[in-house]
């Protein structure tokens, strides 16, 4: 799962301190849940899901928006895109889906990407992957294995969906 970015401005950290200070005085050192509630209310927010609901999200390139439109609302491919880059780019979702530093077998793999796509070709999908070097597979083709990277910024744009 990915985590989702908060952006807090805080004008006045003084206050926040102090507010923050005040509420955590006396008490044992809260869980991460009541953590967040209260940083979120010396932020000067109701609770968290408010904090969260107001944050300013980054902006989402074109080529984001429109790789996005291949996927439903379950986050499973529903279409190919006919441009390169855009199918490099919703290819980070399936690389994203895959363990990090497991061997797959190809009958693995293709069970994988049978579940995360509703167009009927996990073949072009297991295929693209390599093209794109997101995943590599030995010569006699007995095991694939996601090629560990850091994404650039469109692609966990795209990973978080």
């Amino acid at each position: 799962m990915t985590r989702d970015l908060n952006a807090v401005f805080i004008t006045d950290l003084s206050g926040f301190a102090r507010t923050l200070a005040r509420d955590l005085s006396g008490q044992e050192v809260p869980g991460h849940q009541a953590m967040l509630a209260l940083i979120a209310r010396a932020a000067g927010f109701r609770n968290y899901q408010q904090l969260r609901a107001e944050a300013p999200r980054p902006a989402v390139s074109k080529s984001v928006e429109r790789a996005l439109r291949n996927f439903d609302t379950q986050g499973r491919m529903i279409a190919w895109p006919a441009q390169t880059k855009l199918q490099g780019l919703c290819l980070w979702r399936f690389w994203a889906g895959l363990a990090p530093g497991r061997d797959y077998r190809e009958a693995d793999l293709n069970a994988a990407l049978k579940e995360w796509h509703l167009f009927g070709d996990h073949v072009l999908l297991r295929r693209s992957l390599i093209d794109h070097r997101l995943v590599e597979r030995a010569t006699d083709g007995s095991w694939y294995r996601r090629i560990e990277q850091a994404p650039p910024p469109e692609a966990l744009a795209m990973i978080r969906g």
